[in-house]
């Protein structure tokens, strides 16, 4: 069985990538990659999984998600962590206070790096914003931004929705990286 090294500190895009790929051994290597500034996904994405490879020396990969709103310019765009550690969930819908638009998206970057070939995949979900916080803890939980983020179609929010619900969520106006990349891996490798 071929094994490839997820390096993450979040422990729901692990359960994410398993649950996407049972004939693959993931192997989750702890760590913090060090994050360029940049509002592009994609090079954030191809910077970090770079460095895993070099630190782990086996075929890795790296997701990197943006999450852009519409009616504040885009903000916070690549810079989720930082807005979540900074004014956090609560700050974010105290910025949408009075506005109309609730328009959001995530837009993500899976990388694959094999100390050979690199591969970028593409996914995005559009959605909305909650006026509210909304729902339970999961373990497949990978952003707070769960908690106010309702998937286009929807009027509940992902922390609402139940494990079942969350998997077979509408997919138009939404496609996974992590599906794009199992169907380009089973395909080619």
């Amino acid at each position: 069985m071929e094994e490839i090294v997820f390096v993450t500190h979040n422990p729901g895009k692990i359960e994410f990538a398993k649950k996407e790929f049972s004939e693959i051994n993931w192997k989750l290597y702890e760590y913090e990659l060090e994050e360029p500034r940049s509002e592009d996904i994609q090079y954030i994405s191809k910077y970090k999984v770079e460095e895993a490879y070099r630190l782990v020396k086996k075929p890795c990969i790296s997701l990197d998600c943006g999450f852009w709103i519409d009616a504040l310019g885009g903000f916070p765009k690549a810079f989720v962590n930082f807005a979540l550690d900074t004014i956090g969930i609560e700050g974010i819908l105290r910025l949408m206070e009075g506005k109309e638009n609730r328009t959001c998206k995530f837009t993500e970057c899976l990388s694959y790096y094999d100390g050979k070939e690199l591969r970028q995949f593409m996914g995005g979900h559009e959605g909305k914003l909650a006026t509210q916080i909304l729902g339970q803890d999961t373990k497949q939980k990978w952003s707070d931004l769960w908690y106010i983020y309702k998937p286009y179609g929807y009027e509940k929010t992902l922390a609402q929705m139940t494990e079942e619900e969350r998997e077979n969520r509408i997919p138009y106006r939404s496609v996974d990286s992590m599906t794009v990349f199992a169907k380009w891996y089973r395909e080619n490798k």
